[in-house]
């Protein structure tokens, strides 16, 4: 039977960001030089933080959710928006930008559908130069980078004060 400890979570997993506290701080500047790549390429932080939603949305990790709401939020995100972005495609309420940017998102996310990949690549020549796309699909490899973390770690949500 294991102990909790600092780096173990009362579930018994391993905060690995505190038990491998290196790497974690890498990863963070990784995601400093990713939020640096988006502002110098002119990608308005709403539209990251809905990558980041929507990332985290199909990664399923409630913790990014989290984080990532009060973000979008604090940008000045619409609750609307943020209800209705799991149904993108759907919803009216997004322009061709974000349209690009989420479908790029989810192509980063799951890159085994190559079909998906080359349209959603397609769909982003037409809207974002290379520096935009490439900066979107950091955005999107880096959040995916976080989920795991936080996933694996079964980091908690807790309630709202």
């Amino acid at each position: 039977m294991s102990e909790v400890t600092e780096t173990a979570a009362p579930t018994g997993r391993v905060y690995v960001d505190k038990q491998t506290p290196q790497a974690f701080r890498a990863l963070l500047g990784t995601a400093e030089a990713v939020r640096q790549a988006a502002a110098d390429a002119g990608l308005d932080r709403r539209l990251v933080e809905l990558v980041n939603l929507r990332v985290s949305q199909l990664n399923g990790c409630a913790y990014c959710l989290d984080v990532h709401t009060k973000a979008a939020l604090k940008e000045g995100e619409g609750v609307q928006r943020l209800g209705v972005l799991a149904a993108w495609r759907d919803a009216a309420v997004f322009d061709a930008r974000e349209r690009a940017a989420l479908a790029l998102a989810e192509a980063t996310t799951h890159p085994s559908d190559a079909a998906a990949q080359e349209a959603a690549y397609a769909q982003a020549r037409q809207v974002f130069d290379e520096g935009q796309i490439s900066a979107v699909i950091w955005v999107a490899i880096a959040i995916n980078a976080f989920n795991r973390v936080s996933i694996l770690s079964k980091h908690p949500v807790r309630p709202a004060r």
